[in-house]
């Protein structure tokens, strides 16, 4: 068998060694737990090595070594009898509850139990006197306490291995979670900074392009004016993220997040970077006056025309861009169209992440977002950009 070819653990090894010393020098003094047997002598020292030998194998083969050690145990009664024998055989049974299988561990406690209870009403029942019952009361030390001690320090062993367990379970969530948190954290600022930053840039980088491919001197001090603008704009914006980075929070208020009513701003600002590239721009907010929104919603819905009008700068041909808000009740719909085709002039080069961070927004709140060419009713081809931000859902999140 495999689980003979195991070294024995070196306590097994130590209980197999000191009890079977100690059994030779019980026996070579003549100290016995009974007599008057058909086997006397050195007959004794034959469970005594088995039950030693089986020390030695009390966790790798618990099983087989309960059940030989039964029989040596049984083989001993028809000795002159050794103290130390019964000894290693109720270690065997402790052994084989705490190291077994656990439909041993549950099995044999109630077995050894059973045993003891019938081997006490068995002897009162052959010899008919009360002290018959001291037999099964031995049974029960030798075979029934071992076994319910094992099965305790068994439940205590799989309590504390099961509390360890949780907790690194608990403490794998708690990396996860905050893992989770770290990332979702910095994509909101990824959005954030996108957010705040690229129109400024965007017009920086037009406008800087403009001033250095045409030679007139009015379009260049006019197109230096709107960068500097916008770099002072910018450079204001990089601020106030960074000082929200670095700010605790401790003693301070939260800074205001953009609201809707800084559209009218926003679509001024875009007209007056666009104006060199042809680009017109208008506001249609046909919601309810007063009509309240969640903030989220709002930030959203701010952020999504800001990064809209940005495209719009850096991609949109000679046209009208036309924002658009409407208010059904359930849900904000913001739409932007603008004129697409072929642009004369300078483009500023884009990378994506503004549709990305504007889908983002949209699914965070539960709502939907899409973007792409399609035809106008004039005929023209148009970039539309529309989003359908949850208002319910939103509110009861926050």
């Amino acid at each position: 068998m495999n689980l003979f070819r195991r070294r024995p653990h070196r306590h097994d090894v130590i209980i197999a060694v000191v009890g079977l010393l100690t059994g030779l020098a019980g026996w070579a003094l003549g100290l016995h737990t009974q007599g008057g047997h058909p086997f006397g002598g050195a007959w004794v020292l034959l469970p005594l090595a088995v039950t030693a030998a089986l020390e030695l194998v009390r966790r790798t083969a618990p099983q087989f070594a309960l059940v030989t050690g039964t029989f040596a145990i049984i083989a001993d009664q028809f000795t002159l009898g050794s103290v130390v024998t019964v000894l290693m055989f109720t270690d065997l049974v402790y052994a084989a509850v705490l190291y077994g299988t656990p439909a041993a561990a549950r099995r044999i406690p109630v077995t050894t139990g059973l045993i003891s209870v019938a081997t006490a009403l068995g002897f009162l029942a052959w010899l008919h006197k009360p002290e018959a019952l001291l037999i099964g009361l031995v049974t029960g030390i030798v075979s029934f306490a071992p076994a319910t001690t094992g099965a305790l320090v068994r439940n205590h062993r799989d309590a504390a291995e099961a509390a360890t367990l949780r907790a690194e379970q608990t403490a794998l969530l708690a990396e996860i979670d905050r893992t989770q948190a770290v990332v979702a954290e910095r994509a909101r600022m990824a959005r954030e900074l996108h957010d705040m930053v690229a129109n400024h840039l965007s017009a920086i980088a037009i406008h800087s392009t403009a001033a250095l491919s045409l030679d007139d001197p009015a379009t260049t001090r006019q197109a230096l004016t709107v960068i500097r603008t916008n770099s002072v704009d910018g450079l204001a914006e990089m601020r106030r993220l960074i000082g929200l980075l670095r700010d605790s929070g401790a003693g301070r208020a939260p800074a205001a997040a953009p609201t809707l009513a800084g559209l009218d701003a926003l679509i001024t600002q875009a007209r007056t970077n666009g104006a060199s590239s042809g680009l017109d721009f208008d506001l249609h907010d046909t919601r309810p006056k007063g009509a309240a929104l969640p903030a989220p919603v709002e930030l959203a819905a701010y952020r999504i025309v800001q990064e809209s009008l940005t495209n719009a700068l850096k991609h949109a041909s000679p046209g009208t861009v036309t924002a658009a808000l409407a208010h059904t009740g359930r849900a904000l719909t913001v739409r932007v169209t603008s004129p697409y085709g072929e642009r004369p002039g300078p483009r500023a080069p884009g990378s994506g992440a503004g549709l990305v961070g504007m889908r983002e927004r949209a699914v965070l709140l539960g709502g939907s977002f899409e973007s792409g060419p399609e035809p106008g009713d004039d005929g023209t081809k148009i970039w539309r950009v529309r989003a359908e931000l949850p208002i319910r859902e939103s509110e009861s999140a926050t």
